[in-house]
C-alpha cells in the first residue's frame, strides 16, 4: 500500500470527512470520520502533511495533530473556495482543502497557543456585554416620553455595566473604544 503525504481535513460538529493523497497525487483514502474516532485515525498514520480550514475549533484541532508529529498547516476559507471542483459537500471541500494546501503560493494561518485565543474570546465578552448594557441603556431611554428623564434610570443600569464605574476600562484593563462598536453610555 502506498503511504499516505498529504491529507485534506474538513472539520464538521460531529463528522469529519478526510480526503488523503500519495506523493503522486493518487487517491489513497477518502472516508468519514467521527469525532471521536479522529485522533485514533491519525495516530495510526506516519507523519504527513494535514491541511485544515481555518475557524476557532480548527486551531485545537490543530494543536492536537501537531502533538502527534503531523505538519498542519489551516487557510482561510476564501483561499480554499476556488479549489471546489464540484457541489459544495463535505468530500469535495476535504478533496479542495487538501489540494489548497499543496499549492506552494497558498498563504497560511498561523495556529495559535491556548492563551492568545482565551484572550480575545474574553475581550469580545467584554465588548458583547458592554453593547448590550448600551441597548438597555437607550431602549428604556426611547421608551421614556420626549423631554422628560427618569433621574434613577442610570443608577438602575450601571450594576449591570461590565465597566469599573469612573476607569472607562473594562474589567480586562482593556478600553472599549475602538473595538469597532460604540461602547455608548458605559
Amino acid at each position: 500500500m502506498r503511504e499516505v503525504t498529504t491529507i485534506g481535513l474538513d472539520i464538521a460538529k460531529s463528522v469529519f470527512q478526510v480526503h488523503g493523497i500519495d506523493a503522486e497525487g493518487t487517491v489513497i483514502i477518502r472516508r468519514q470520520l467521527n469525532r471521536r474516532y479522529v485522533l485514533a485515525f491519525f495516530q495510526k498514520l506516519p507523519p504527513c502533511l494535514v491541511g485544515l480550514e481555518a475557524c476557532a475549533s480548527s486551531r485545537h484541532r490543530s494543536r492536537e495533530l501537531k502533538a502527534l508529529g503531523h505538519a498542519v498547516r489551516l487557510m482561510p476559507p476564501a483561499y480554499v473556495k476556488p479549489y471546489v471542483k464540484r457541489q459544495k459537500n463535505d468530500a469535495a471541500d476535504a478533496e479542495a482543502i487538501c489540494e489548497a494546501v499543496t499549492r506552494p503560493t497558498m498563504r497560511f494561518v498561523e495556529t495559535k497557543t491556548p492563551e492568545p485565543s482565551h484572550a480575545s474570546s474574553a475581550n469580545r465578552r467584554v465588548d458583547r456585554a458592554a453593547f448590550s448594557y448600551s441597548d438597555a441603556f437607550n431602549g428604556r431611554r426611547a421608551l421614556e416620553p420626549r423631554g422628560h428623564s427618569r433621574p434613577g434610570l442610570a443608577a438602575a443600569l450601571l450594576p449591570r455595566c461590565p465597566l469599573r464605574a469612573g476607569s472607562g476600562r473594562s474589567a480586562l484593563g482593556r478600553s472599549p473604544r475602538g473595538s469597532g462598536r460604540s461602547a455608548g453610555m458605559c
